[in-house]
């Protein structure tokens, strides 16, 4: 058995979530001072201190997280084009270790030197001597403790794991061993303790100086550059003074080089300076090296809730299967009001991107809640924001926009119609995916079925799986009270086939039948109906919740995209990492293919197995 070297782990590293019951001593003592206040509050105050600074450093820290997620605001000003995938949110995960870390070493300098209780809330000449000791004392220790890191077995035991992160990210900051973070913890604890030790520190100077240091490391790793090229022109000496995150990033790329904390002088005069810093910098801040996506997949929200699940609120959160929490309950409120605001913005912005085969997917959403799609007077503005996305797609050079869910209502533009007859002469293909969404419905049904029974049979979904297991001589029993569109439908199978669909108007024709494919809720009343041992498939939206214990419940079509996608981090909506929705990927295979057709209005039943089989080839695999 190999020993770990000694602190390249964290002890707490098992616990989960429970390792924020280490804070529990400090919360019970601030909690006590609080209580009794007077002598106790100013004996005890440190404990409320050392715990509202490790809040505020992870506020800090997930603020950058957010705003290096806002691609509507990023996206050309991005270092390195590539996403953080789910491997790297997973290393990353236990990110903030280094807090619990700190706050201990808080409350141990505290015991060990108690004068620090006593400190004033401001002092000038404490902050002044700060800085100095930083650059003079602070900057070129990190500088050297840094390079040592990258040797021999120092690099492999304790530094490797911060430069296993591809992409850098606020949270790979803190993504280190404790040995590294003990070290840094020195290196910041030096014009802290200094300026006390000198009779100048204060309460500002402590949270002033820890708040700006971890504010500057999410900035070198928040990988967009936020300074203009043109700062450094009119000021040069400014690039020897303050790095900028394409100057760290340099580092994460290129490893024997741009060693510095915050100053890259101090490469300057130990010769590590990459020379292509600059030159990058401004390639990076000019948007020169920003990329148009191949192909966009136009999201909508879906409701309050479920809008927090996007990695510009929490990553971690976004990287699992959305499920309603608890904890984010209170966080209701904040969601209304950016519903609200978003309402007012009318503009669609990206929120995630991955490459496969070579090619950018990207994915746009237009600001509107399910719920909105239903409101009659909404209609028209949701189309208008639908068509600018397709007409700025069209302008930026994206090949695919494939529609989801609700943005290809029928009944609100014919499934892409609308847009497509008003603009004749798009570059950009519009695709509503459906055709791949029919195709997994139907791969589903096991093949010695004789027959299914079939809601919302009419409907464009409805009537594409009517017709194609008609053709495999598989009896449809289509529920509709509508006999002109049952008949219409019929009409289009060949005459030996049309036997094969009957239309139903009651559940209760399908009381024999164990297939039953919905396109339309279903009540548990209607549920009651299925025989038992009954498989529920279903294309409807929302899904239909499984009521009936003795029988089996589908979820919605999905396909799962193949192995060798980069920078995926986010899962979509409910589905597993990976697996994207079928219209989705519908799109996805559009693009691959490199089709000239738009796939929207109603779905070309010849074309269902064209498009399943060029989806096996390229490696998409049903769920």
């Amino acid at each position: 058995m190999v020993m770990a070297a000694p602190l390249s782990s964290w002890p707490w590293e098992h616990l989960g979530y429970y390792k924020y019951a280490l804070y529990g001593p400090l919360v019970g003592k601030a909690m006590y001072a609080w209580t009794c206040g007077g002598e106790r509050w100013e004996a005890h105050s440190w404990c409320f201190h050392i715990l509202a600074l490790c809040a505020l450093r992870g506020l800090v820290y997930q603020l950058w997280c957010s705003f290096s997620s806002m691609l509507f605001l990023t996206r050309r000003r991005r270092v390195l084009p590539a996403g953080v995938d789910f491997k790297q949110i997973d290393a990353e995960w236990d990110w903030d270790n280094f807090l619990i870390l700190q706050a201990f070493l808080g409350a141990l300098a505290y015991f060990s030197l108690p004068s620090l209780g006593a400190l004033p809330l401001w002092d000038l000449k404490g902050a002044v001597l700060a800085l100095l000791l930083h650059v003079g004392v602070s900057e070129p220790l990190f500088y050297w403790i840094h390079k040592a890191l990258h040797q021999g077995a120092l690099y492999s035991h304790y530094h490797s794991i911060h430069h296993s992160s591809l992409v850098p990210h606020p949270f790979t900051a803190g993504f280190a061993t404790p040995l590294e973070h003990l070290l840094l913890s020195l290196v910041m604890a030096v014009p802290v303790l200094g300026a006390s030790f000198m009779g100048l520190g204060s309460v500002s100077l402590i949270y002033g100086y820890v708040l700006l240091f971890d504010f500057l490391r999410c900035m070198g790793h928040c990988n967009v550059e936020v300074f203009p090229h043109k700062l450094f022109q009119a000021f040069p000496f400014l690039r020897f003074i303050i790095y900028t995150p394409t100057y760290h990033s340099i580092h994460h790329m290129e490893k024997d080089s741009n060693f510095c904390l915050f100053m890259p002088i101090f490469d300057l005069l130990g010769g590590t300076l990459n020379p292509n810093s600059w030159q990058l910098q401004k390639e990076i801040s000019t948007g020169k090296n920003d990329r148009v996506p191949d192909f966009v997949f136009l999201l909508h929200m879906v409701d309050l809730i479920s809008c927090l699940h996007g990695p510009v609120v929490f990553r971690s959160f976004s990287s699992v299967p959305f499920s309603t929490k608890l904890i984010l309950l209170p966080l209701w409120p904040g969601a209304f009001l950016a519903m609200l605001l978003m309402w007012a913005w009318s503009k669609t912005f990206s929120v995630s991107f991955y490459n496969l085969r070579g090619k950018l997917h990207q994915l746009w959403v237009v600001p509107r809640y399910g719920f909105q799609y239903f409101l009659p007077f909404a209609t028209d503005g949701i189309n208008k924001q639908i068509e600018q996305a397709i007409l700025r797609a069209d302008k930026m050079g994206v090949k695919v926009l494939s529609l989801a869910a609700l943005n290809k209502n029928e009944s609100l533009n014919g499934g892409g119609t609308l847009f497509v007859n008003k603009y004749p002469d798009l570059k950009v293909r519009i695709v509503h995916g459906n055709t791949l969404t029919a195709g997994v419905i139907i791969n589903e049904i096991p093949k010695d079925v004789k027959e299914v029974f079939l809601t919302g049979a009419t409907s464009k979904l409805g009537r594409a799986i009517a017709l194609y297991l008609c053709r495999k001589k598989i009896r449809v029993l289509m529920l509709t009270l509508s006999s002109e569109r049952f008949l219409k439908i019929q009409k289009e199978a060949a005459p030996e086939y049309q036997k094969y669909l009957v239309q139903v108007t009651k559940y209760q024709a399908a009381q024999n039948c164990k297939t039953w494919i919905v396109g339309k809720w279903l009540y548990p009343r209607e549920q009651r109906w299925a025989p038992s041992g009954t498989h529920f498939h279903q294309f409807v939206v929302p899904p239909i919740f499984g009521f009936r214990k003795d029988c089996t419940y589908g979820k919605l079509a999905a396909i799962k995209l193949p192995n060798d996608v980069q920078g995926l981090g986010m899962c979509e909506y409910t589905l597993d990492r990976g697996v994207v929705h079928a219209c989705h990927a519908g799109g996805v295979v559009h693009c691959l293919e490199g089709w000239t057709h738009h796939e929207v209005g109603a779905i070309d039943v010849d074309r269902i197995d064209v498009v399943w089989n060029a989806a096996m080839k390229h490696g998409l695999t049903p769920v």
